[in-house]
């Protein structure tokens, strides 16, 4: 477990797709501990995957399967009315897809990290977050589940899972806990000082101030910076800075036990 003097910064990774490229992974890795990389469902490509789990090698970053929605168009970030069978095998076809480039590296898949849409439903509805902790299970129960509350984190416990809990460093929160959607002003925080006065107040306090200024407790082992918000790069290099100038020590998650 972190206390109050440790964490870990993760951040999603790999989000380009074929031609196209989504955020600075080269400028974002060298000041992160953990990389959510996309496994080709919201985002990625097998030669992205290569890259990206090259690139996290290359800095001593942990590797961690981001699965999404099967949902190029929207990014993921669209809820889908799937059964829970099939968010399992899309889960679980996912976690296998990373695990192969993270072997081919020589580097261990260390977590699994729920994309978008259907991260948020797995918060609230337990058949959601029920089938991504069996995928998880399935494949190795010894990763460690990435969760920022609610169902998903009973689910992950429920099945023998370590489940490390999550902040967002540069999202705003409302007052049940909740992210607030994208849509809402203040959902999508810019400037670096606010948020990394923000991120050193949740990682001391176990809180953060909603949109509605409501103090919301939380459990932070692992704190999430987004890669493709506009200057993201100096972002993460700002809050690492600001976390550790603060006496707070930035290191990966460690493994999970038995």
């Amino acid at each position: 477990m972190n206390g109050p003097d440790a964490i870990d910064l993760n951040c999603d990774m790999g989000e380009g797709f074929g031609a196209y490229r989504l955020g600075s992974d080269e400028e974002l890795m060298p000041w992160i501990t953990s990389a959510n990389v996309a496994a080709g469902f919201h985002a990625g490509d097998p030669r992205t995957l290569e890259r990206t789990v090259t690139l996290a090698r290359r800095y001593g970053v942990n590797v961690g399967a981001h699965p999404g929605f099967p949902d190029l168009v929207g990014f993921g970030r669209r809820p889908m009315a799937l059964s829970p069978e099939e968010i399992r095998t899309d889960v679980l076809y996912q976690i296998g897809a990373v695990a192969a480039f993270a072997r081919a590296a020589g580097v261990p898949l260390v977590h699994v990290k729920p994309h978008g849409a259907l991260a948020n439903l797995a918060v609230k509805d337990a058949r959601v977050a029920g089938a991504i902790a069996d995928a998880v299970a399935a494949y190795d129960p010894g990763l460690i589940l990435i969760a920022y509350g609610g169902e998903l984190a009973r689910a992950g416990r429920a099945r023998g899972l370590r489940v490390a809990m999550e902040a967002y460093a540069d999202r705003g929160y409302a007052a049940d806990g909740s992210l607030l959607p994208r849509s809402r002003p203040g959902a999508v925080l810019h400037d670096p000082e606010a948020i990394v006065e923000r991120a050193v107040e949740m990682v001391r306090t176990g809180s953060v101030v909603s949109a509605d200024g409501v103090r919301v407790p939380l459990a932070v082992e692992t704190l999430c910076v987004h890669g493709d918000t506009p200057g993201a790069a100096a972002i993460v290099r700002r809050l690492r800075q600001g976390l550790e100038a603060a006496g707070i020590r930035v290191r990966p998650l460690p493994p999970a036990v038995g």
